[in-house]
């Protein structure tokens, strides 16, 4: 998979989301690093020849302003390096809204810096149980659970900043200002039509596909398409590279972008990852999502301590934040694993209105505290996780890293990376984020490795 350019490069909406890109292309023996922010000449320098360059990203918790000032130099970083497929990588589940994580907003900021007109949209994830069919997407409650249209999910339609009130992903993203969106619907698939139909999209409007207006005049053409299954990769893979041969393209969706592509160049994924060896130390995580599932984690977690933190007490309580830090320290020192969560789990106060805002960046203001303090110590952590989408993308900026490589599965959707720093207490530390929605009960059991 040797090029002098990068063949793919990815922008990810957040964190957790980041990782999960780099894992599908680390697996398919593509050399792959994840930056945090738009690397330095020195960082890429570091990182040696790349066939993927990444960056990790928070334009899910924006609004459209602030979206637009973070995506131009990226859309500039990429129009530079040249790969052939720029995906723009969204949560799996589309949550996003006109007012944050615009995902028209994205595709807008973001075209200018490829030539192709067309912009595929791949709805689903079949590894992560996300589906699409017909435009509507459903998924999974946890893994391997009962899967919901995604506007009767449990989780998703509650969803505290953006939930999920639409299935038909063409219209949430057309609420989001994204106009004249196509599709490409799987029974098309079945058929080997994608190439004609997508021929006649892009020559001469949507007349080929039913419901869909003509779109010639607009600067680029958005493009729905299904995924059910695995079995549909391949496919899908083929015509998105096809068409970023022709020119560079743009696409949109989760991880399942990078999966087309490696089906598409019989890239052969590397076997299951061994078992995560044991930590040589404590572990210390932290858990800020408020996702029933981290709940029943935190819960699952006995081989912790397990320390309850008040969310508003932690963001507005510098007292109060000192003395958690305190506690979690002891626990560490003591030899104890350590899991501190801000959950409403065991009495714990979940931050609400307001709030909620300030509580990531004082969650991740902790965490590196406590690394911090442990490397004073003499006694520097070896591995950490993180629970929770903005904890993720705040605690990484407060951890001072410049990049993330791969290591290693810790279940499907979640990855321990090795960190890249230029603190040596920092260096090297095993590093796992993992949005709300992702893993199994026994997901921070795991996190300690093989017995």
């Amino acid at each position: 998979m040797s090029t002098t350019a990068p063949r793919f490069g990815w922008y990810a909406d957040d964190f957790t989301g980041a990782t999960d890109t780099l894992a599908v292309l680390a697996r398919a023996g593509l050399r792959s690093m994840l930056f945090m922010g738009v690397p330095s000449a020195e960082a890429l320098i570091a990182a040696g020849p790349l066939d993927a360059v990444g960056i990790a990203g928070a334009a899910r918790a924006m609004p459209p302003e602030a979206m637009r000032a973070e995506l131009a130099p990226v859309g500039r970083f990429f129009r530079q390096i040249a790969p052939n497929v720029l995906h723009y990588k969204v949560c799996s589940t589309f949550d996003s809204a006109p007012h944050v994580g615009n995902i028209a907003c994205a595709i807008q900021t973001l075209h200018p810096s490829v030539e192709n007109r067309w912009v595929p949209i791949l709805g689903g994830q079949p590894s992560l149980g996300r589906y699409c069919a017909f435009s509507n997407l459903f998924a999974a409650a946890g893994t391997g659970g009962a899967v919901y249209r995604i506007d009767r999910h449990p989780t998703m339609q509650r969803h505290p900043v953006t939930p999920m009130a639409e299935a038909d992903l063409r219209v949430h993203l057309a609420q989001q200002g994204l106009q004249g969106i196509t599709a490409l619907h799987y029974p098309l698939y079945e058929a080997d039509a994608l190439p004609g139909s997508l021929n006649t999209l892009l020559g001469h409007g949507a007349t080929a596909v039913p419901e869909v207006s003509n779109v010639s005049d607009t600067p680029f053409v958005p493009t729905l398409l299904d995924l059910t299954s695995a079995d549909q990769l391949a496919s899908v893979g083929h015509l998105l590279w096809q068409q970023a041969q022709r020119a560079r393209l743009l696409a949109v969706g989760p991880s399942s972008v990078a999966q087309a592509l490696i089906a598409c160049w019989d890239a052969q994924v590397s076997a299951p990852a061994s078992a995560l060896a044991p930590s040589p130390g404590p572990v210390f995580a932290w858990a800020g999502s408020l996702s029933p599932i981290t709940a029943a984690q935190v819960q699952a977690a006995t081989s912790y301590q397990r320390i309850p933190v008040d969310a508003h007490r932690l963001a507005h309580d510098i007292a109060y934040a000192q003395a958690t830090q305190r506690a979690i320290c002891a626990g560490l020192q003591q030899g104890h694993h350590v899991l501190a969560y801000t959950g409403p789990t065991d009495g714990a106060s979940a931050p609400s209105g307001g709030a909620s805002a300030a509580v990531a960046p004082a969650s991740a203001a902790l965490v590196a505290r406590v690394v911090q303090a442990q490397a004073d110590n003499g006694t520097p952590l070896g591995r950490i996780g993180i629970a929770g989408g903005d904890t993720s993308s705040h605690a990484v900026q407060a951890l001072q890293l410049w990049g993330l490589s791969y290591q290693t599965t810790v279940c499907p959707g979640v990855t321990l990376s090795r960190a890249y720093s230029a603190d040596p207490s920092r260096d090297g530390l095993e590093l796992m984020l993992k949005g709300g929605q992702m893993g199994g009960t026994d997901l921070f059991e795991r996190l300690l490795g093989a017995g």
